[in-house]
């Protein structure tokens, strides 16, 4: 027997639950008409699918905590699984559709489980044109992709989906006898959805706003608890009790709190060493807020009081951000940025006796020959939205010699220069196991930048004198 789908009526309103709700709602809204006036253009009639993510299993019985494909909520504000989207772009007099399917409402598993839409509710509240149980979905695609032009969808990224097209497809082609064809193109979805996302609107730069300001506050919680003798998942504790009090819902990433040698580890995850006295202490941590991430480092001393070693390779990573943030503004290269920290930080390696200009020759030498690598061996910093890395491309591809793409208004990214200086022959010990990280989250505006992770302190001074403050 066949399942009904629900319909919105020509011309109905949308009735949100909450003016949050509507917000969003109307938001997404918005984007599924903007991109299914871009599928009009190049192919009237084209079919795009986007399902969310699947619950992974944990252990046993036990799923991880689940979590939303970014894409999906992008254009649904769905945060439920086994859901997906479907939109048909406008073709002729047939006007553009966008459908949701979800799972059916289900008292017993709502026990369980927890509140679930179902179709009927989803449509009044997430805007949709029409909703349907999610196990009607193969027999609706294999209806809408019946005489359509081209099928877009994540080519290659989920090898289950890819099989479920092949399967549609197949169906589709099955009835070519009654004159029936299936879609002779299939475009990938997301590098429409990538250019969509890498420009923020004013709701989701208010959210990251706010994800910031948390995530700033936690810092400083860190560093004013922060005492010799402590290990770090002590302080890591810090900084998700005072994201979850202040109502975000997860950690955006897997915190890295290392202290001494482990601060010179990019991607330091075990978080269980005891904090010694003398030693800096490398925080490298954001909240997700209702979907969109933060991600702020900051490096302290564990005792609250540089050492002049410290002091100096601090001061030379706080001088290279400076330069990075410098080069912010609209029509100024991506690359800039990097450019900017990377001759400061060279500059900062002679004159501190990391290199041997006699041996590397100067700033220019050092650059070109990348000498610093070493002791700084990634990039500036990065989009920042709804994933931490977030997407986008940082070149022009159109162009052909692909050049770095020129900064825009409403573009989000990380500052985060760095100076990591491991034991080696040649280096001065003083700096040994010494890695400083200084990151904030920008906004690039109409007239230049604005920085939203300030609440977190990073000049010498305002850290020294907070830590010095009772817990």
């Amino acid at each position: 027997m066949a399942q009904r789908g629900h319909h919105r009526p020509a011309g109905s309103a949308e009735h949100p639950r909450t003016q949050r709700s509507g917000q969003v709602t109307s938001a997404c809204a918005a984007r599924r008409a903007r991109l299914l006036a871009q599928m009009a253009e190049m192919a009237p009639g084209a079919v795009a699918v986007l399902p969310t993510a699947q619950e992974v299993a944990r252990n046993a019985d036990s799923d991880y905590p689940y979590r939303h494909d970014s894409y999906f909520y992008y254009l649904s504000g769905f945060t439920e699984p086994e859901s997906v989207v479907v939109l048909v772009a406008a073709r002729g007099d047939a006007p553009a559709r966008s459908i949701l399917f979800c799972r059916e409402k289900n008292a017993e598993r709502e026990i369980w489980d927890g509140f679930r839409h179902g179709p009927e509710a989803a449509l009044t509240a997430f805007g949709f044109d029409a909703t349907f149980p999610i196990d009607a979905l193969d027999a609706q695609m294999e209806q809408l992709l019946a005489n359509a032009p081209a099928l877009y969808y994540a080519l290659g990224n989920d090898a289950e989906l890819d099989a479920r097209v092949r399967r549609w497809l197949a169906a589709v082609r099955r009835q070519a006898r009654l004159g029936v064809t299936a879609p002779a193109a299939a475009h990938d979805l997301l590098p429409l959805l990538d250019e969509m996302r890498l420009l923020k609107d004013d709701g989701e730069l208010a959210i990251m706003r706010r994800a910031a300001a948390i995530s700033g506050r936690a810092h400083a919680r860190a560093m004013r608890a922060t005492r010799p003798g402590m290990h770090e998942y002590e302080i890591e504790a810090e900084l998700l009790y005072e994201f979850r009090r202040s109502g975000a819902q997860h950690p955006a990433y897997s915190s890295i709190v290392a202290s001494g040698a482990n601060s010179c580890v990019l991607h330091y995850s075990a978080n269980n060493a005891p904090c010694h006295d003398g030693d800096l202490l490398l925080i490298d941590a954001g909240c997700e807020l209702d979907g969109y991430a933060s991600d702020i480092t900051r490096t302290y001393p564990v005792n609250g009081r540089f050492t002049a070693p410290q002091r100096a390779l601090y001061e030379l990573v706080l001088a290279a951000q400076a330069a990075a943030l410098h080069a912010i503004k609209p029509g100024h290269r991506y690359t800039a940025i990097h450019d900017a920290a990377l001759q400061v930080l060279a500059q900062g390696m002679l004159d501190l006796g990391l290199l041997d200009q006699n041996k590397t020759g100067g700033v220019a030498d050092v650059i070109a020959n990348k000498s610093y690598l070493p002791f700084y061996m990634h990039g500036t910093g990065h989009w920042l939205g709804m994933d931490v890395h977030d997407v986008g491309q940082y070149r022009d591809v159109g162009a052909p010699d692909k050049p770095s793409r020129p900064l825009q208004a409403g573009m989000v990214l990380t500052v985060e220069p760095g100076i990591y200086v491991r034991p080696a022959e040649g280096v001065p010990e003083q700096f040994w196991n010494t890695g400083i990280r200084i990151e904030d989250d920008v906004i690039v505006t109409p007239t230049g930048h604005t920085i939203i992770s300030a609440a977190a302190p990073k000049s010498v001074a305002d850290i020294e004198h907070l830590m010095q403050q009772a817990p």
